[in-house]
C-alpha cells in the first residue's frame, strides 16, 4: 500500500531523531535509555511464544491495564503476560504487574523490521492494545501472522476521528485490522465504527474498576487533619496551566478565609522544578512532598503552598485534597481521569477540554460528583466556594464516591469477551 510505504520508509529516515529523543528524555528519566535495542525489535533473550501481549503505552494506561489483567488471570491463572510499555511511567508501573514467568519489553517503533522482529521474538497468541492504541504497521502484521487483537478500553475523540480522516488510507487498514474493539461508551463505539471496526462492543470505562489504594487516601486524610486548614487540589496539571492559576491564586489571597493551602501535582516529572519555580515566583512559601516520609515536617505544615513531586501517589493527593482542578482540562488538551478522584471522595472542577474523558466528564457533571466551568479562574471561584460550604463540600464528596461505584464492572465484562477468543488462539498456536 503506498500510504503505508510511505509512513514506513519516513519512520526509518526519523530513528536517529528518535533514539536521541529517548537519549535526551533520559536525562530526567532514566528509564528512557534502559534496554534501548528493544525499541527497534533486538531482545537479549532466546524467543518464545504463546503470551498473552498487552500494551499500556503510559502511566494511566497501565494503572487502567491492572484491573483488566487481574480479571483474565482469574478466568486463565495460567496465563503468561508480555506486557509492552512505550514511555518510562508506564514501564515502572507495568513492574508491579508482573509474576514469576512474566516479561516485559518496549513496544519497538512501528517500522516492518522492528515489529517483525518483534513478533519473531514473542509469537504472542492474542494482544491487547490499551485505548488509542493503532499502529499502521504492527496491527496489519500482526493479523497477517494469525494474532488476534483487541483495542480494549477504547475510545476515540471527535478531534481524534476528524484527524484520523485525512490519513484513513493509512488509519483505516490498521482498525480493519483489530479482531475486537472493546469500546468506552456508545459515542466511542460509533466512531470506531465509522473509523473502520468490524467487532466493536460498549463494555464501559476500566478506569472506574481502578481501586485507589486505601492506605494512600488515609495518609492523604492524616496530612490534612495535621495541617487543620482547608487544601485545594490542583491535579495532574499540565504546562500553561500553573501560571494562570498561581495569578488568579494571589489576586484572592488576601481575602481568602483560614489560610487554605494550594497543592500542585504536576503530570510530568521533568516539570517539578520548572513549577517550583513559578510557584516561588508568585511570592509562596512552598514545600516539596519529596522533603518527607509518613508526616510533613513542621516547615510544610505552615507553607501556603505544596508541590507533589512524588510518582504514583495520585490516592494520597485526593486524599488530602477537598476539591480539585482538573489538571489537562483548562488548556486544549483533553483532561486528565477524574474518576480516580471520584473514587477517592474528592469532587472536581472542571475546563472545557475533557476530550480524552468526554463522558466520564459529562456522566460526573450530571451525578454532581464534577462541575465544569470556563476558565481556571472561574475554577478556584467554584473551588474556594465549595471549600467555605461544609455541608456542601461533604455532600459533593457522597456524590463523587456514588458515581465511581455505580460505573464498575467493565474489568469483568472485557474478560468475559476476551477469554472468548481463547479457544480460536489454542486452535491457532496448536496449528503453527
Amino acid at each position: 500500500m503506498p500510504a503505508r510505504a510511505l509512513y514506513s520508509a519516513l519512520l526509518w529516515l526519523a530513528q536517529p531523531l528518535y533514539l536521541l529523543r529517548l537519549w535526551w528524555r533520559g536525562r530526567a528519566e532514566p528509564l528512557y535509555r534502559e534496554a534501548l535495542a528493544e525499541r527497534f525489535g533486538f531482545y537479549a533473550d532466546a524467543p518464545s511464544s504463546g503470551w498473552l501481549w498487552v500494551h499500556a503505552v503510559s502511566l494511566g494506561e497501565t494503572r487502567a491495564a491492572a484491573a483488566l489483567i487481574a480479571a483474565l488471570r482469574q478466568r486463565r491463572p495460567e496465563l503468561r503476560l508480555l506486557l509492552t510499555a512505550s514511555t518510562a511511567t508506564g514501564r515502572e508501573a507495568g513492574r508491579e504487574l508482573l509474576r514469576e514467568g512474566d516479561r516485559q519489553a518496549w513496544l519497538p517503533f512501528d517500522t516492518p523490521g522492528a515489529v517483525r522482529r518483534f513478533l519473531a521474538q514473542f509469537r504472542p497468541a492474542l494482544g491487547v492494545l490499551m485505548e488509542t492504541e493503532i499502529w499502521p504497521n504492527l496491527l496489519p502484521m500482526a493479523r497477517a501472522q494469525g494474532v488476534p487483537l483487541v483495542l480494549a478500553n477504547a475510545r476515540l475523540s471527535e478531534k481524534s476521528m476528524r484527524q484520523g480522516e485525512r490519513y484513513a488510507a493509512l488509519i483505516r487498514p490498521a482498525v480493519e485490522a483489530l479482531a475486537l474493539v472493546l469500546a468506552q461508551g456508545e459515542a466511542d463505539a460509533q466512531r470506531l465504527r465509522s473509523a473502520g471496526a468490524r467487532e466493536v462492543r460498549v463494555s464501559g470505562n476500566l478506569k472506574y474498576d481502578m481501586a485507589p489504594d486505601p492506605a494512600l487516601v488515609a495518609r492523604g486524610a492524616a496530612w490534612r487533619a495535621a495541617l487543620a486548614r482547608p487544601v485545594l487540589l490542583f491535579a495532574v496539571s499540565r504546562e500553561g496551566e500553573e501560571a494562570p492559576l498561581l495569578a488568579a491564586w494571589a489576586r484572592r489571597r488576601a481575602a481568602l478565609a483560614g489560610k487554605p493551602l494550594l497543592v500542585i501535582v504536576p503530570r510530568h516529572p521533568q516539570r517539578f522544578d520548572e513549577v517550583a519555580a513559578l510557584m516561588q515566583g508568585a511570592g509562596l512559601s512552598i514545600a516539596r512532598r519529596s522533603a518527607w516520609g509518613e508526616m510533613p515536617h513542621e516547615g510544610a505544615l505552615a507553607a501556603d503552598a505544596w508541590l507533589g513531586d512524588s510518582m504514583r501517589e495520585m490516592p494520597l493527593y485526593y486524599g488530602l485534597g477537598q476539591v480539585a482542578l482538573l489538571g489537562g482540562s483548562f488548556a486544549p488538551l483533553g483532561g486528565q481521569n477524574l474518576i480516580e478522584a471520584a473514587a477517592c471522595g474528592c469532587p472536581v472542577v472542571m475546563g472545557p477540554h475533557t476530550f480524552n474523558f468526554a463522558e466520564a466528564a459529562e456522566l460526573a457533571a450530571a451525578a454532581g460528583a464534577a462541575r465544569r466551568v470556563d476558565t481556571i479562574a472561574d475554577a478556584l471561584d467554584a473551588a474556594l466556594a465549595l471549600l467555605a460550604d461544609a455541608q456542601a463540600l461533604a455532600h459533593a464528596g457522597e456524590r463523587a464516591r456514588a458515581f465511581a461505584a455505580e460505573h464498575r464492572g467493565a474489568a469483568l465484562r472485557m474478560a468475559e469477551a476476551i477469554d472468548g477468543l481463547w479457544p480460536e488462539v489454542q486452535h491457532q498456536t496448536a496449528a503453527h
